[in-house]
């Protein structure tokens, strides 16, 4: 059933499903299943939450028209905007923090494109997919290659254009993650992440909701959670020998 066509109202309540849980595992205490039960018709309460917002999301009304056909350069010359959409109606675009004054790519920008090179086979049967930064698109290959991102389309956009107009209007060293629609030949912005440094909540990194890399929800499954002082790195190597 579509999350559009859910009626929040003749939904069971989630303590009642909860109560119906029958799992019981090896030694574990009454403590522990209350506890766990109780998580239970928090996690189908987060479940329904997660419905409604990304329902709101796709209710928006028509975004804005993009203020022209954006010159890029991919990895066999100039092209336009528009063209990347291919045979999609929908097209996700990452830009990355990798920059001509950086010396070495963001390495949690790295971890988020290492989970997206894995699942774009299947994300490319329903919408395009591309990942653009402002470095000269030689780097932005090189950096493919050293990465394995086989299946990952990089954009330069040396211009700026298009970074100034949807990631940041001053030229920042920031990431952004923004959807596009086509329709009748009309590119539309749809939604961008716009969830800031200001709206973090107190002892929080800024992060979007849902997060975006399942790198952090992996991690919010385990018994330290994210933690507070660890980031992803470009290479581990050197903290393996250790």
């Amino acid at each position: 059933m579509s999350p559009t066509t859910i009626d929040l109202g003749k939904l069971s309540p989630a303590v009642q499903l909860a109560a119906s849980n029958a799992v019981h595992l090896p030694n574990e205490s009454a403590e522990y299943r209350t506890a766990r039960n109780a998580l239970l018709a928090e996690e189908i309460e987060l479940r329904r939450y997660l419905e409604r917002v990304a329902a709101q999301r796709r209710a928006l009304p028509p975004g804005g028209e993009i203020p022209r056909d954006f010159e890029l350069v991919g990895e066999a010359g100039p092209l336009r905007f528009s063209s990347l959409f291919g045979d999609k109606n929908t097209l996700m675009i990452y830009s990355m923090m990798y920059g001509q004054a950086r010396k070495t790519p963001c390495p949690s920008c790295t971890s988020f494109l290492e989970a997206w090179n894995g699942i774009v086979v299947n994300l490319r049967e329903r919408c395009a997919i591309a990942v653009t930064a402002r470095s000269p698109i030689d780097r932005l290959i090189e950096y493919k290659k050293q990465r394995g991102f086989n299946s990952l389309l990089f954009v330069s956009d040396m211009s700026g254009d298009y970074t100034r107009s949807y990631v940041t209007p001053k030229d920042e060293d920031v990431p952004g993650f923004s959807v596009f629609s086509r329709r009748d030949g009309t590119v539309r912005h749809f939604y961008s992440g716009e969830l800031s440094g200001a709206m973090a909540d107190p002892g929080q990194d800024p992060r979007g909701a849902p997060d975006l890399n399942p790198l952090w929800t992996m991690l919010d499954f385990t018994p330290e959670g994210r933690g507070a002082d660890w980031y992803p790195k470009l290479d581990y190597k050197t903290q393996n020998s250790k």
